[in-house]
């Protein structure tokens, strides 16, 4: 491994600010896997305190908490850290333009959308500590200046305001093939074709005369440059002005671009193999959406004590629905949210689904699935990538039902008036992440009465938001479901579906969305 990887790889202080426990559980995980060490705050003024008293070297910051939000929290953290630069990278579900203009008003460094993409913040993270090592040492750095000009692969060039050649790096002499000595003291135009000479000196005597800069060149453009055995090519020039010592001098940056014909070729014979690749890629993803909706479409999904809704946010989702029976008649029902979204997270899924299906089928315990399905998903996916999810085993009676929940919104049951009766919030980690069995030997037994309905649902429901940027929420969704109080589970799901689409209007939601309505009374 290179000396840049381990520095990127660096172990960080890291201070972890979320008002949401399953967050900050989530976190505290992956930053510990990835070596660095974990600061945690519930809030923004908890967040300053731990500041001042740990003083990491980074912060993770949500935006939306009790006491003190996450902008404010951040301008004081700045205030604190006075010259000294400690990074703060937001992460919250608000991204629209606003809230993303108030955190780097506030003195935010970077934003990273939830839910969270952890390869996407693992990379931010070894960015992050490249940047500050730079920080670090940037007197050392100033003192290369001039080692780094003189092995740059583009020319430069220094000229007064008379047009003579001050100084030019390595980069120049082989490109133009001239000596050093050659080239110093000399008029500019030496580099140039005949046809362009004269034409130069018009623009430095514009230039000497106080005029805004006329080179040819400023503002990279592309002109004609003649070597020392006559040969013309062609090069983009780039010129920016300097004062020293009260004079005007002007610096070029030149760069041989003779290649470029040649590299245009190369793109229009590529374009063809783009095509080709563009037409075979299109044919495996028919076959992928073929795979993925045959293993999501099982029978035991038209189960009349089964309604769903499943929305993705691009043409593969990754949230997943499955229901069967086992032989005794009781119904299994599995709800999960992978990681992301598109293709790369419903393959996520594929392990969730072989397991389901091969082990509820057979009757054993629901923690028994749990935790063979976390089992394959350790052994399967990247770091950074898990599953949440909501699973329910409802006797066939329809007197009491297993319960366990893992990283996904709270599970809801409604009674027969379609009113929320109990909520049930994740007490697990998502599937993937944790080793341990204790992830997945613990489910919690409801007693279940007439007319029960289960709600479960994906966060992309709770979080899709209208065009002024609000969620739609618990409270729009319980008030959905109460509108049919003595309605099927079907007809819910259809009022959810509703309020949400009065919602949204004409947006479209960020992320996949999965909503389950489980009719009790029914199994």
């Amino acid at each position: 491994m290179t000396a840049d990887k381990n520095a990127a790889r660096m172990p960080l202080k890291v201070l972890v600010v979320d008002d949401t426990e399953t967050n900050r559980m989530i976190l505290t995980v992956f930053l510990r896997r990835l070596g660095h060490n974990v600061v945690l705050a519930e809030d923004g003024a908890q967040a300053v305190a731990a500041f001042e008293r740990e003083a990491p070297d980074l912060v993770l910051m949500d935006v939306m908490m009790p006491v003190m939000d996450g902008y404010e929290a951040t301008r004081r953290i700045k205030a604190l850290a006075g010259e000294h630069w400690v990074p703060v990278l937001f992460v919250s579900a608000l991204d629209n333009e606003e809230s993303l203009v108030a955190g780097l008003d506030a003195g935010g460094d970077d934003y990273l959308p939830k839910p969270v993409n952890y390869v996407v913040l693992d990379a931010k993270l070894r960015a992050t500590t490249r940047t500050l090592l730079m920080q670090r040492s940037l007197d050392e750095e100033r003192q290369r200046a001039a080692a780094i000009s003189d092995n740059l692969v583009d020319g430069v060039i220094v000229i007064d305001d008379s047009g003579l050649m001050l100084s030019v790096n390595p980069a120049v002499e082989k490109m133009f093939g001239y000596a050093p000595g050659e080239m110093i003291g000399q008029n500019l135009s030496l580099l140039m074709p005949e046809t362009h000479r004269s034409q130069h000196d018009g623009y430095r005597a514009h230039d000497v005369g106080g005029g805004a800069p006329r080179i040819p060149g400023i503002g990279q453009r592309e002109v004609s440059g003649r070597r020392r055995n006559g040969e013309v090519f062609l090069l983009d020039i780039g010129v920016s002005e300097m004062c020293v010592a009260g004079r005007r001098q002007f610096v070029g940056l030149l760069h041989d671009v003779t290649e470029r014909a040649a590299s245009e070729r190369l793109q229009r014979e590529s374009a063809q193999r783009l095509q080709d690749y563009h037409d075979a890629q299109q044919s495996i993803t028919a076959l992928a959406q073929t795979i993925l909706s045959r293993q999501m479409q099982r029978a035991g999904l038209n189960d009349a004590s089964v309604s769903y809704w499943v929305a993705a946010a691009e043409n593969f989702s990754g949230d997943i629905v499955a229901a069967t029976r086992d032989r005794e008649g009781d119904l299994y029902v599995f709800l999960a949210d992978a990681t992301g979204h598109g293709l790369g997270a419903a393959i996520c899924t594929l392990p969730v689904l072989s397991v389901f299906y091969s082990m509820s089928e057979t009757g054993v315990a629901l923690a028994l699935i749990i935790h063979e399905v976390n089992r394959q998903l350790q052994a399967t996916l990247p770091v950074g990538y898990f599953v949440a999810a909501t699973a329910l085993r409802i006797a066939a009676n329809g007197k009491h039902a297993d319960v366990w929940v893992g990283g996904t919104p709270d599970l809801l049951l409604l009674d027969a008036a379609g009113r929320v009766r109990r909520r049930m919030v994740s007490d697990h980690l998502p599937l993937g992440i944790d080793v341990s069995d204790e992830v997945s030997s613990r489910t919690e037994s409801i007693a279940l009465q007439p007319g029960d309905n289960f709600v479960l649902f994906s966060d992309g429901l709770l979080e899709a938001e209208n065009e002024d940027g609000r969620d739609f929420g618990y409270e729009q969704l319980a008030a959905a479901l109460a509108l049919a109080p003595a309605a099927a589970a079907a007809q819910r799901l259809e009022s959810v579906k509703q309020a949400l689409a009065r919602h949204m209007g004409d947006k479209s939601p960020h992320d996949d969305v999965s909503l389950m309505l489980i009719d009790c009374k029914a199994c």
